[in-house]
C-alpha cells in the first residue's frame, strides 16, 4: 500500500514538471523505481524547457566548481614554487640572465658584426628582470636602453594606454618610447592575446653595446661547458637520490 502512495505521488510531481532528483527529495525510491513509474508519465513543452535549462545550469555549476577547484590547485603549486627559490645570489642572477638572453635576445651574426644587445618580450615581469639584470648586474645606465613598441595595427587605438602601461612596468618615462613598430594583421589568425591584456611586445635596445652583447655570447658558451656530471648524455647531471634538484 506504501508503494501504490509513492507511485502516485511521484506521477504526480512529475505531471507538475519536476525532475528526478526533485521528486525524490520528496519521494524516497531509487531512481531505477522512479524511472519505470515515470515511463508513460509526458511532459509539456514548457515543462521539458525547464528541466532543460536546470541541466544546464547545473553542468555550468559543475564547470564552475572544476574551474575553481583547478585555480585552487594551480595557486597552491606556484605559491609552494614561489617560496622553494628563496633569495637570489649574485652569481644566480646573472647567470639567468644570461639564459634568458640567450632565449629571448639577439645575438651577434657573423654577416653582421658589431651588433647592439637587444632583448625583446610581451611578458612584463621578463621585461622587468632583463631591465634589472642589465643595471643591477651588468652596470649597463638605464639612460642607454632605447625602448620600442611592437603591436599589431589592429590596436593602433590602444597605442596610448599601452605606452603608459609599459611605462609604468619598466620605470622607464613615457618620453622615452619614441619608437612604435605596427605589425600587419592575417586575414585568417588564431591569436589570442587579442583582449584588454594584449600590451603588444616590448624591445630593448641598449646603446653602444655590441661588447656586452659578446660577453653574454661567452657567458653562454662557458654554461654549456660546465654543466654539472660532464657531456650531456655521458654522465647524468643528477644521480638517482642527488638532492641538488627534487622535481
Amino acid at each position: 500500500m506504501e508503494k501504490k502512495k509513492e507511485k502516485i505521488a511521484a506521477i504526480a510531481f512529475r505531471r507538475q514538471g519536476l525532475s528526478y532528483s526533485e521528486i525524490m527529495a520528496q519521494v524516497p525510491v531509487a531512481k531505477s523505481t522512479l524511472a519505470l513509474w515515470l515511463q508513460s508519465v509526458g511532459l509539456s513543452k514548457k515543462q521539458k524547457q525547464r528541466l532543460t535549462e536546470k541541466k544546464l545550469a547545473s553542468a555550468r555549476r559543475g564547470a564552475l566548481r572544476k574551474k575553481q577547484d583547478r585555480i585552487f590547485r594551480s595557486d597552491t603549486i606556484k605559491n609552494l614554487a614561489r617560496m622553494e627559490i628563496g633569495k637570489l645570489t649574485h652569481r644566480e642572477a646573472w647567470l639567468i640572465g644570461a639564459a634568458l638572453y640567450w632565449a629571448e635576445g639577439s645575438k651577434e651574426k657573423e654577416w653582421s658584426p658589431g651588433s647592439r644587445t637587444q632583448f625583446g618580450n610581451s611578458d612584463p615581469k621578463m621585461i622587468r628582470f632583463f631591465l634589472f639584470w642589465v643595471n643591477s648586474i651588468c652596470g649597463i645606465s638605464l639612460d642607454r636602453i632605447i625602448p620600442a613598441l611592437y603591436i599589431h595595427e589592429s590596436h593602433k587605438d590602444k597605442v596610448s594606454s599601452v605606452l603608459k602601461f609599459w611605462s609604468e612596468q619598466t620605470q622607464l618615462p613615457i618620453e622615452r618610447f619614441k619608437y612604435v613598430y605596427f605589425k600587419r594583421n592575417k586575414v585568417n589568425t588564431k591569436r589570442k592575446n587579442i583582449g584588454e591584456d594584449y600590451h603588444g611586445l616590448l624591445r630593448l635596445s641598449i646603446a653602444a653595446s655590441s661588447e656586452l652583447n659578446r660577453k653574454i655570447s661567452g657567458w653562454v658558451i662557458g654554461m654549456t661547458e660546465n654543466l654539472p656530471g660532464g657531456v650531456l648524455g655521458n654522465t647524468p647531471a643528477f644521480e638517482a637520490g642527488d638532492t641538488r634538484f627534487e622535481p
